[in-house]
């Protein structure tokens, strides 16, 4: 074998277009480098462990340090004395981009491909084909998801007649809803949305390959190889830019290591220093604290930041776990204009037109629209307006453009920025970023929301379905409470494995801290200022369970009510008990992935939890592999 790694049993046999000679020697290049991640991930964890024993918050760097791998200056970051990256033409307007993964969970290529045709025929300006939250990882999928791609780019037979089925039919759907066709030329409009790719954090291990010794492989280098290596050359040929979402960094040392990755790669396949293009995900609120840093440890590759949600609230939440006063309200009241969320939009904004030392800025994108146009009349006329009062928020506050999760909601949101006309917003005139102690309280700044039974409820609904839908290979999914199931109204919201996560650290949150209630409760006796106690969490934990595996199998499918749906509540209840909150409910997820054993799923997780309150060991490799 070229490289000192090891597959998966029947893996190469399966995925011989996967992985090529080609392939090979790019892993072979690229696999040092999983060394310095776990190195960078222990570090993480011993960071997030002092922190917690020291009661001390998150702050910003010393102006006078070097930043570790990127050879500059905090100093010289914050003032835009580096090289940061062109932005290309099929970069320079992306008004909407949509997401989701190129396959679906145990399907066939026929239908899993049908992903790929909604996205590039869907009128998005971009498409980030998720790796990472919204990609299942049953099975093959995160190579079904590679594989897809592919051939979707190569323009096979198989994909073409896929498509030309897909056109008719989102045609079909938006001559009723929009009263117009919204594809003239299938052919031609697969061309009109630039290829983007998310790959799996540095803090994920791939469940296909690992280090020929058994310790767990970086799924961002598989990820990274996978994509680059079999779409450059003719994404580049078609003057398409090669483009990469990066997701979970926490730190410029995390950026600079993702940096020099994709510079090894872009020197092994002969390709010029800046031809990968990347966009960060700024999810993390450590993050939020080194804007101007990680732009100049990713030059010259960085492009923009996108402003996610969830996953910037869960980083919230567990940032501040050992703070016994920072307490999230209900879930619906954190939105991007609550405290702390304005603060770290701002900064985002402030940090994209920040110009470098050539006068170039970034790209803001937008955060997420999860609505899906699916329900009541009155229900979806409302949430549509909801959205489109969202977009143009955004767009106002200088945005470049949004994500939705759904093909749909192109239609609905892109002529918010249509309308405006500009192909981005760069350049515009923003306070500079400034470093001060208010900059940093307004960062983890609480401001009075509710905090209600019925927020709690809805905590738990969504986590518990979640949990079964990643287990079941449907990492996102069309999820709203139990008690509105049968509710047209209230519509749907498609979520990602983010939702899972910011779920069980508030009720995680909630419960260790006391977290007081604000309103009366009349039916479990439960007034102002009374705190959410374990066996309060426990009544509500089985209530909620109970009303899914009594739901009907369009909301709960049947067959996972005696097989995933237990484990998930297993999930659920050993995370939100356990003293010392472990700090991805991913890791459990995997860990019991593929099992349908209660028992067993029982045994992994309390392991789990043991392991890391010894001494912060996170298991990640995936305990199930047989080379």
């Amino acid at each position: 074998m070229p490289t000192p790694l090891q597959w998966r049993s029947n893996t190469l046999e399966s995925y011989p277009d996967l992985f090529t000679p080609e392939v090979f020697g790019a892993l072979a290049a690229l696999a040092p480098f999983n060394r310095d991640r776990t190195g960078l991930m222990a570090v993480r964890t011993a960071r997030r462990r002092l922190r917690a024993a020291r009661g001390e918050r998150i702050g910003f760097l010393d102006p006078e340090a070097l930043i570790p791998g990127a050879g500059i200056t905090v100093a010289d970051a914050r003032a835009g004395n580096f090289d940061g990256a062109v932005i290309p033409p099929d970069l320079t307007r992306q008004w909407i981009q949509g997401t989701g993964p190129a396959t679906k969970p145990r399907s066939d290529l026929r239908s899993g491909i049908r992903n790929v045709a909604y996205a590039l025929l869907s009128g998005a300006d971009g498409w980030m084909f998720d790796g990472e939250d919204a990609l299942g990882q049953v099975d093959t999928m995160s190579l079904d998801n590679h594989r897809n791609l592919k051939l979707a780019l190569v323009r096979d037979p198989v994909f073409l007649d896929v498509a030309e089925e897909v056109a008719a039919e989102m045609n079909r759907w938006a001559q009723g809803f929009l009263g117009r066709p919204i594809i003239a030329h299938w052919r031609e409009q697969l061309d009109f949305t630039t290829v983007m790719f998310r790959a799996r954090g540095l803090h994920l291990d791939d469940r296909h390959i690992r280090e020929g010794g058994g310790g767990g492989f970086s799924a961002s280098i598989t990820d990274l190889v996978l994509f680059v290596v079999h779409n450059q050359a003719r994404l580049r040929a078609a003057g398409r830019s090669v483009a990469l979402y990066l997701p979970k960094i926490q730190t410029a040392e995390e950026a600079a290591l993702w940096n020099a990755m994709i510079l090894a790669l872009e020197g092994h396949l002969g390709l010029p220093a800046g031809t990968v293009k990347v966009y960060v995900l700024v999810e993390q609120l450590e993050a939020s604290f080194q804007l101007m840093e990680i732009r100049a440890a990713l030059s010259p590759h960085l492009v923009g930041f996108n402003t996610g949600r969830w996953d910037y609230i869960n980083s919230v939440s567990d940032a501040m776990a050992w703070d016994p006063d920072f307490r999230n309200p209900n879930i619906e009241s954190i939105t991007m204009v609550y405290s702390y969320m304005r603060a770290y939009e701002d900064r985002v904004r402030r940090a994209c037109n920040t110009p470098d030392r050539n006068g170039r800025f970034a790209l803001w994108q937008g955060g997420m629209e999860p609505n899906i146009p699916v329900g009541t009349e009155a229900g979806v006329a409302a949430s549509m307006a909801f959205a489109v009062a969202n977009a143009e928020r955004e767009q106002r506050a200088g945005a470049s453009g949004k994500w939705v999760a759904h093909w749909k909601m192109v239609h609905i949101v892109r002529p918010v920025w249509e309308k405006a006309g500009e192909p981005n917003q760069q350049g515009r005139a923003f306070p500079p970023l400034t470093y001060g102690p208010e900059d940093a309280a307004g960062l983890i700044r609480l401001e009075p929301a509710p905090r209600t039974v019925r927020g709690a409820r809805n905590l738990l609904s969504v986590a518990l379905q979640y949990g079964n839908a990643f287990l079941r290979g449907f990492q996102a999914a069309a999820l709203k409470p139990a008690d509105f199931f049968g509710d047209g109204d209230v519509l749907y919201l498609m979520e990602d494995m983010a939702t899972g996560e910011i779920r069980l650290s508030i009720l995680w949150e909630w419960l260790h801290k006391g977290a007081a209630f604000t309103a009366e409760d009349a039916n479990l006796g439960v007034r102002p200022g009374d705190p959410f106690t374990p066996a309060l969490f426990e009544r509500l934990l089985e209530e909620e369970y109970g009303k899914l595996r009594r739901a009907d199998n369009k909301d709960v499918h049947d067959d996972s009510k005696g097989t995933t749906l237990p484990i998930a509540r297993a999930i659920a209840l050993a995370y939100v008990r356990s003293d010392l909150k472990a700090p991805w409910y991913i890791d459990l997820l995997n860990l019991t992935l593929g099992l349908v054993d209660l028992a067993v799923a029982e045994r992994r997780i309390a392991r789990f939890l043991e392991d890391f309150a010894r001494d912060g060991t996170r298991v990640t490799e995936n305990v199930d592999f047989r080379g």
